[in-house]
């Protein structure tokens, strides 16, 4: 079975969000991944110098095929740091596994196809 770590930005970070609702789609999505037959996981971060402490576990817990960078991450120009950040920790601690970007919470699921 093919695996998927998917990095995305906590919604309980996100002033003005919704976050429960935020976060149910998060897990929707995820779930939608095991309908594809991709064992998948979600690791979530903040804008804060916390990401290096939460990735590094996930990512080396085992191979992964494909990790996905979520767009809220890639998109917002003050994240610029933090997605250069998750992008390298990638690289080092799970150099095997492509690395995907989607463009929001709902077509991770393809993201991640594209390089399956």
């Amino acid at each position: 079975m093919a695996t998927a770590l998917v990095i995305g930005y906590d919604p309980t970070a996100i002033p003005g969000v919704d976050a429960t609702a935020l976060r149910a789609s998060l897990d929707a999505e995820l779930a939608r991944f095991g309908e594809h037959g991709i064992d998948a996981a979600m690791a979530l971060v903040v804008f804060d110098g916390s990401a290096e402490s939460i990735l590094v576990a996930p990512l080396t817990e085992r191979p992964w095929d494909v990790v996905v960078v979520g767009g809220g991450i890639r998109k917002t120009e003050q994240l610029l740091p933090l997605f250069e950040q998750i992008v390298n920790l990638v690289r080092l601690h799970a150099p095997q596994a492509a690395v995907a970007f989607n463009t929001g919470g709902g077509d991770s699921v393809e993201a991640a196809r594209r390089w399956l």
